[in-house]
């Protein structure tokens, strides 16, 4: 009962600080058509994506997410196409967010291309209050049984085989999920996404990249995520990564065969959160069908 009331303390402090409303990926480098529809076609295969993350494992109602995706270069064309659908549940609350993705890409050098890109999303947002469990029934709460608010977004990504950056809007529209009395208690805010990465060679045998995301919203404290990641043989990778002021990352990943991948993270929270749980649980499975036009011989590292 203990961790109920803290997570639902947190949740609802959370929400009318207008804090962080995106679900959380500790892996985004290999999920990035959800924060940027520039990406959409970028790896010239058809990538089809599945995660599934359990956070703060042993807190009641604590955060679930399930992310599937698929994105894909037009053949013929400099035009890009994605479509991810997300599932998040926290407490009494689920969302389901169903997004489509439209790029356009131009080579801007003999290595470098620039993509633009734009998104459409559609959220179906539930409110079950049997979850909270109050102790006195409260007239003022009701259910909200998939809340349909649509959204738009955009965004530019900037990227070689070696580095990229990126900066994205994926909602340009304030919405209100749950309105208690014609006043929101739930409201999600723009979020601004800023992206980087590079790839170093260290030998014949093995590369580091180095990336970060940063995460701004109004009313809330900026977020970046640092990682570094090594691979190995083409196939191989392990690597750390510190959301700041909130939790350690380790990741590991293999490249099973030419088109499949998979990856699992663990999250250490390094807040006082981390005296009502057990870490955080990421796994993600990336399948690519490469044509014999586009078949790469090097796996792409990001």
């Amino acid at each position: 009962m203990k961790t109920r009331i803290l997570l639902f303390a947190l949740l609802f402090t959370g929400v009318v600080s207008y804090a962080q409303q995106d679900a959380q990926f500790s892996q985004y480098m290999y999920n990035t058509i959800n924060v940027n529809p520039a990406y959409a076609g970028s790896r010239g295969a058809l990538s089809i994506f599945a995660l599934h993350r359990t956070q703060w494992v042993g807190l009641d109602g604590a955060p679930v997410t399930n992310a599937v995706s698929m994105n894909t270069p037009l053949n013929g064309s400099n035009l890009g196409l994605g479509v991810s659908v997300i599932n998040d549940r926290i407490g009494p609350t689920t969302e389901n967010t169903i997004s489509a993705d439209l790029s356009y890409t131009v080579l801007t050098s003999e290595t470098f291309k620039l993509s633009f890109g734009v998104k459409a999303t559609a959220n179906l947002f539930d409110l079950n209050v049997n979850r909270l469990n109050p102790v006195d029934d409260d007239p003022s709460l009701h259910d909200f049984n998939n809340k349909f608010t649509p959204n738009i977004g955009a965004g530019i990504y900037y990227h070689s085989d070696k580095a990229y950056v990126g900066f994205s809007v994926p909602n340009f529209i304030e919405t209100n999920r749950y309105d208690d009395n014609e006043v929101a208690i739930f409201k999600e805010k723009i979020n601004y996404y800023l992206i980087a990465g590079y790839v170093f060679d260290l030998s014949n045998f093995a590369k580091f990249k180095p990336a970060l995301l940063t995460k701004m919203i109004e009313g809330a404290p900026l977020q970046v995520d640092i990682s570094g990641n090594f691979m190995f043989n083409e196939k191989f990778v392990v690597g750390i990564a510190y959301r700041w002021s909130a939790a350690m990352s380790a990741m590991v990943g293999f490249q099973a065969t030419e088109g499949l991948y998979i990856g699992y993270g663990y999250d250490l929270e390094t807040t006082n959160l981390d005296n009502y749980n057990s870490g955080s649980h990421e796994i993600f499975l990336r399948y690519e069908l490469f044509s014999n036009k586009n078949k790469i011989t090097t796996p792409r590292f990001f």
